[in-house]
């Protein structure tokens, strides 16, 4: 069994790192979360493990108020955190909506939430994710999370930020869509989020490597 003092003394440092301004940025950050989840795979998920309600509401670009119970897929659901104006958001958002699409002939479904403080982030208000999605043409449900509680439930900390569920929804999959330099995907064909999730709807189970998302840190209300 891990030492539980040790696991602790990591999360804590992942949390100093994910309160940057920046988590992408931040080489010793990356370098150290991937030691981390070397020595302890466990940790993704433990960082994850609140229980997740299945009857807890938020508000849609539709005006409709959507419970995770409603969005669950058969095969399994994907969450993912996303704003409208955070540029590694920006730079997947074709490839993101395309995966979404594709993914729900695998029986997986698939909704966004944005968490940002739109008070000092205005772009990210309600009017502008509505626009931000009909720009892209969402096929999955983009949720307002106006005081945070979901993210903080769910502990993300960047957008983008994927969780990845089986049809039990038991987390399987918590890293990035694919690998970017300079905000550009290095290679071309499946996503690392689109393999994942085809294995999640087969086995039930999420790839054994997996590589922490990049992005902005959540605008979090102070």
């Amino acid at each position: 069994m891990k030492d539980t003092r040790k696991i602790n003394k990591y999360a804590y440092s992942l949390i100093k790192v994910t309160n940057s301004s920046n988590i992408g940025d931040s080489v010793d950050g990356l370098i150290s979360f991937k030691a981390m989840l070397k020595e302890f795979p466990d940790l993704r998920y433990l960082l994850s493990s609140k229980k997740v309600s299945m009857e807890d509401k938020l508000k849609s670009i539709n005006n409709e108020f959507i419970s995770l119970e409603q969005i669950k897929g058969e095969r399994g659901t994907l969450v993912m955190f996303i704003c409208n104006h955070c540029p590694y958001v920006k730079a997947i958002i074709e490839d993101l909506v395309q995966d979404c699409k594709n993914l729900k002939k695998f029986g997986i479904n698939s909704a966004a939430i944005c968490s940002n403080d739109v008070k000092n982030y205005p772009e990210d208000s309600f009017e502008n994710m509505i626009t931000f999605s009909k720009e892209n043409n969402f096929s999955f449900p983009y949720l307002h999370d106006e005081t945070q509680e979901v993210a903080k439930i769910y502990n993300a900390v960047c957008t983008p930020d994927f969780f990845a569920y089986n049809g039990n929804l038991e987390l399987q999959y918590r890293g990035r869509i694919k690998q970017l330099k300079d905000l550009k995907p290095i290679n071309s064909g499946e996503s690392e989020l689109f393999k994942a999730l085809k294995l999640i709807s087969k086995t039930g189970k999420g790839p054994e490597e997996q590589h922490p998302s990049m992005g902005c840190n959540i605008k979090w209300i102070k």
